[in-house]
């Protein structure tokens, strides 16, 4: 069975994570969670396809494993195109300074 991609590290996730949680931007945080979700679905399947299901449980399993696969890679390009557009420091995964004096400015006008 095949591993998956790992654009961002687990830590890297969970940092992108938190700047949206500081800052009250919850899109890429959302795509981040989204993401280890998947990280945890496509280690399940693979608990159950190592420890020898049944025949059909395993078929079963490797379609939910493949379609993961898939779909994580979709939400890490995803994430990718995000961070990009928003202009994030990729090498630290900050939130780029003018979007969280945006964010801040919304904050106090509330």
């Amino acid at each position: 069975m095949e591993e998956l991609n790992i654009q961002y590290t687990n830590a890297q996730i969970e940092k992108i994570r938190e700047q949206g949680f500081i800052y009250m931007c919850a899109c890429p945080s959302q795509v981040s969670e989204q993401i280890a979700n998947l990280r945890r679905l496509f280690k399940y399947q693979r608990n159950c396809i190592t420890n020898g299901e049944e025949l059909l449980n395993l078929k079963t399993h490797k379609m939910i494993a493949e379609a993961t696969s898939k779909a994580h890679d979709i939400m890490q390009q995803c994430l990718h195109d995000v961070l990009i557009h928003e202009k994030w420091d990729l090498e630290t995964l900050e939130m780029p300074a003018n979007l969280r004096e945006v964010l801040e400015q919304t904050l106090l006008n509330d």
